[in-house]
This record gives C-alpha cells, structure tokens and sequence, in this order.
C-alpha cells in the first residue's frame, strides 16, 4: 500500500523541577501566582504536572528544527524568569539529585486524583521528568508500521539523553535511573508489536471494555501513537538539560522516522529484532548511557557507540538534509565529546568532594550546575 509522505511536523514536551535557589531543594508548593504569570506569557504552551514541584511545557507544532529551537528558547526563558522572582529556578533533569518524593505534594487533578488512587506508591513516586517528542504521521496504518521498526532505535535515543543518575542524595549507579521509577507502571516499556492500525485498536478495546483504561493515552510504552494528535510520540527519553541536546536529538528521531519512510516508499524495511533484544539494549542505555556502547543486532556483538551513531549518521544524513537539520544531527558528536547531563552531574559531584565539600553540599552544587545549564543557550 502506498501513502502520502507524512508531513514530519515536530513537537516536543518538556517537564521541569522548580527547585528554592537558596536551599536547591525541590518546592512542595507552587506558587499560585507562578503559574499564573507563566500561562500570561505562555498560554496553553505550559500545564502543570502529577507533582506541585513540576511543571510542563510544549512547543507548538513546528514545521522546521529551527522553530523547535525557538519556542523551545522562549518557553524555558519565561519560566526561568518567572520563577526567579519568586526566588525558584527550573532545573531540567529527570531526578532531582536529593529531595525525596514522600515530601512532595501532589497537583489537585481529577486525571491525577484517579491515576494516584489506582496505582497507589507507584504513582506518587513519580518524581521524574521525561522529554516527549511528536512528529506528524497522518495514516494511521504507516503510524505503526513506523512504531515497530522505530522500537529498535530507541536505545539509541535514551542512551543520548540520561540526566538521572541520582535518587534521593544516592548515586544510583545509572546514567538514567528515571526509567526504573516509571516502569513500576503498567503499561510501560518497549511496545508491543502489530500487524495494523485495527489490530491495536482491538486491543486498546479490549481493556477499555474491561474497565481497565479510559482510553490510549493510558498506554504508556516508550513509543506510542498519540491518543490525542496524528502523530508518533516517542518517550523513552530523559529530559535534555541544555536546550541545543533537546534540539540535536528531536532532529535525530525526526531524520529516523524518515528514512524508515523512505525505505519503505523503495519497498524496503528495517529488519525487526525481539523485543528481548531490544530491552537488553535498553537496559544497556538505561545502565551506562553511550559509554559501554550496545549491541548490534545484525552483528551480534557489542559495538562502541560512536561508531554506531556514524552508521546512524551515515544513514539518515539525506534525511538531515531534506529536513535543513544537518548541523542539529551532527552536534550529537558534542554530547559524546562533552558527556550527557548525567555525565556532567556526576562530574560535578565528583568535583565537589574532592574539593572538600561534605555529601550535601556537593549534591546542591550538582543543583547549581543543572539550574546554569538548563539556562544555557537561552
């Protein structure tokens, strides 16, 4: 069957921590008035999240990364701005390095109130962050035939993205310890996999008839169609805490699902591998971002990662260049050079306590290295 090419619009969503500049906790209250000035400058482009600590923003559809770049410049900067009058700043970082989620309050919803009472501990623990990103993909039936060849690639992602490599004042040993908070959820992880756009919905209905979900948005897998757009919403990955992260890896996923159109279009698809092997490369990112590489399912074998984001570049650079994103895509090498937020926040750590710092002060000079990242570029 032959469709039209998707449109590849993008859009992406970011969910923040507001942290009290003078002690780097976590807030357990917003301010009425924050999030007030926020919508003035932001409308419907910022919400508030599960927790009172948190706060969501999402650009607008965007038909270019350059676009992408600036709402997503002008939304961190209004809510920068405005939280510092009231002495917070936002942090983009999927765990805080040391406030506990049993301080936390959670956001009076009627969503949130049902989510918490059904699954209890597993939910209000939920003091994660996660960035998700949209791209428009009209046909439903190219929409998840995209979703099972995209699945393979999402370690890639995660691995490129982590920034929670700490939980409660702990180093946790992982570069993103966000997903084994989430995953305590059900519904949730690698996708499952579907010959059509009418085989998932019957089994979206099944357990709506059951009374088990309200609808799809309940289905919470690392990649998923939108219930609410004509788009492919990927999850899997931590919040970037620098703006031009976000920005280098929305262009690569974009270039993905393109080239896995193209090759479509010539008749042509990205072998498919077991779910198994999928999660074992998950778990690999998840563990230790880019820096013990991950298996290369055609090969067989571990491979570093920088010679596997060389292939992947090689791959989608026509797609780069279709798309005007060649320079976001190649600035993935600076992640590598540089090191992810995760990387940064443990060196800092490490900085700290060589430097004489007692545990708690290091970890609040972790605070202050993700509030003057998340600022910069902005």
């Amino acid at each position: 069957m032959k469709y039209s090419e998707p449109t590849f619009t993008i859009g992406v969503e970011e969910e923040y921590l507001l942290v009290d500049q003078e002690t780097r906790a976590l807030i357990v209250d917003m301010p009425e008035s924050l999030m007030r000035e926020c919508e003035e400058r932001c409308g419907a482009q910022v919400t508030t999240e599960l927790l009172r600590s948190q706060i969501e923003i999402g650009t607008k559809v965007c038909k270019s990364m350059q676009e992408v770049r600036d709402d997503l410049v002008h939304l961190r900067s209004s809510i920068k701005e405005v939280a510092n009058r009231h002495g917070l700043a936002p942090i983009a970082s999927s765990t805080h390095p040391f406030s506990r989620w049993q301080d936390q309050k959670a956001t009076r919803k009627e969503r949130y109130d049902r989510l918490t009472v059904e699954m209890q501990s597993t939910a209000r623990r939920l003091l994660i962050c996660g960035m998700h990103v949209h791209v428009g993909i009209d046909n439903d039936e190219l929409r998840i035939d995209l979703m099972n060849q995209m699945s393979y690639f999402l370690p890639h992602l995660l691995a490129l993205s982590c920034s929670s490599p700490f939980w409660e004042g702990e180093d946790t040993g992982l570069k993103s310890y966000r997903l084994t908070v989430f995953d305590s959820l059900p519904r949730t992880g690698v996708p499952e996999r579907f010959s059509s756009f009418g085989e998932y919905e019957r089994h979206v209905q099944i357990m709506m008839d059951a009374g088990l979900i309200e609808d799809s948005t309940r289905i919470w897998w690392d990649i998923r169609p939108s219930g609410r757009f004509p788009t492919l919403e990927t999850r899997i990955m931590d919040v970037c805490t620098r703006v031009d992260d976000t920005v280098a890896l929305a262009s690569l996923l974009v270039c993905i699902l393109r080239m896995l159109y193209r090759l479509r279009r010539a008749n042509q698809r990205w072998r498919q591998y077991t779910p198994m092997l999928i999660q074992e490369n998950r778990w690999r990112a998840m563990r230790y971002s880019f820096d013990e590489g991950l298996i290369d399912l055609a090969k067989g074998e571990v491979i570093p990662f920088e010679s596997l984001l060389d292939e992947l570049l090689s791959l989608v650079a026509e797609d780069a260049e279709a798309l005007g994103c060649t320079e976001e895509v190649n600035s993935l090498h600076h992640i590598l050079q540089r090191g992810t937020s995760a990387h940064r926040q443990l060196r800092k750590y490490e900085l700290e306590i060589a430097a004489g710092a007692s545990k708690e002060d290091a970890l609040k000079g972790v605070v202050d290295k993700l509030i003057h990242d998340t600022a910069e570029g902005l």
